[in-house]
């Protein structure tokens, strides 16, 4: 779905999985800047929003996703995943209940797999689902931002900003109002300076939550009775993930980043060395230079210097070994 405000002076477009918003605004450390100050907003629009309505839903909820939310108080944010039967991360929702609904955000496209899979498993139980990403768009504002946000929208408030669920009709309003914009570039280097990771970039098909530091965020270790607890709670008790999630300061003389995919290897064994791990987001952050965030193998040593391709990588841990 394409945003309006591709229409203001400067934005050009994203590419891949964030089609449909601007990546940037024509400055890219200047909107970063004003982010970290908290001015600005940022439209991720191109989300997918999902509503659950009825008096069952929190109870309902809480059976199929990994965190507790049968108690969930009113206006208060979480996120919370669905894992296959065999622990595997399917999708990430991140969530707010207004009083009458639960409102979630995910990522671009995976509205209609995640419906699917909830309309399966109502069942008995007194709950309504649906796609509200033509009605509504997501809007972001940055931790410390004073914006004004009009009577009525639900907001999903954290420690990085908060979410609007904004109607669409008033995306443009909106935006004349409360900017200056900053595209999705800016967003994503501040995610990964905050070690945040991303369903289908720190993601494949064999991750588990325990390898991105998702435990406690979005899985509650004290409840049950979700698809895939069990291998979260044997990994959990009994073992250690296979891979964690690092930090990475990448070097900044290289022209270009490494994108996603990008094997990672150990500096001392040169090019031809064995694959220890892959880049999932890299970023110029305004501050920090090029960094990154990937997945490598456990055992990798903590103080080992690494390289993507032919860019040198240095580790700073997020998911411990």
């Amino acid at each position: 779905m394409k945003s309006p405000l591709l229409s203001l002076p400067g934005a050009v477009p994203a590419e891949g999985a964030d089609e449909g918003v601007a990546a940037h605004y024509g400055d890219l450390f200047r909107e970063q800047r004003a982010l970290a100050g908290g001015a600005g907003f940022v439209d991720l629009s191109n989300r997918g929003v999902v509503t659950v309505t009825g008096e069952d839903r929190l109870s309902w909820l809480h059976l199929l996703l990994t965190q507790h939310v049968s108690e969930l108080p009113a206006h208060h944010a979480t996120e919370a995943l669905i894992l296959s039967a065999h622990g595997h991360i399917e999708h990430a929702l991140y969530l707010v209940d207004d009083g009458t609904t639960t409102w979630a955000h995910v990522e671009p496209g995976t509205q209609e797999t995640l419906i699917a899979y909830l309309e399966s498993m109502k069942f008995f139980y007194r709950v309504e689902v649906a796609d509200r990403t033509g009605e509504f768009a997501v809007v972001h504002l940055p931790a410390g931002s004073i914006a004004e946000v009009p009577a009525g929208i639900v907001v999903r408030e954290t420690a990085y900003g908060r979410d609007l669920f904004l109607p669409r009709t008033e995306l443009e309003s909106y935006a004349a109002k409360n900017g200056p914009a900053a595209g999705l570039l800016a967003y994503e280097a501040l995610r990964v300076e905050h070690h945040r990771p991303r369903l289908g970039f720190e993601t494949d098909h064999r991750t588990i939550p325990h390898e991105l530091g998702w435990i406690g965020s979005a899985v509650h270790l004290e409840k049950g009775c979700y698809r895939g607890q069990e291998t979260v709670a044997r990994v959990q008790n009994l073992g250690k993930p296979p891979r964690r999630l690092v930090f990475l300061h990448l070097d900044g003389s290289e022209v270009h980043l490494p994108p996603h995919g990008t094997e990672l290897r150990l500096a001392d064994d040169g090019p031809d060395g064995r694959k220890i791990g892959f880049v999932t987001t890299s970023v110029r952050h305004h501050e920090l230079g090029p960094i990154a965030l990937a997945l490598v193998k456990r055992n990798v040593p903590l103080d080992a210097p690494l390289v993507a391709d032919t860019t040198a990588a240095a580790q700073e841990v997020v998911v411990e070994p």
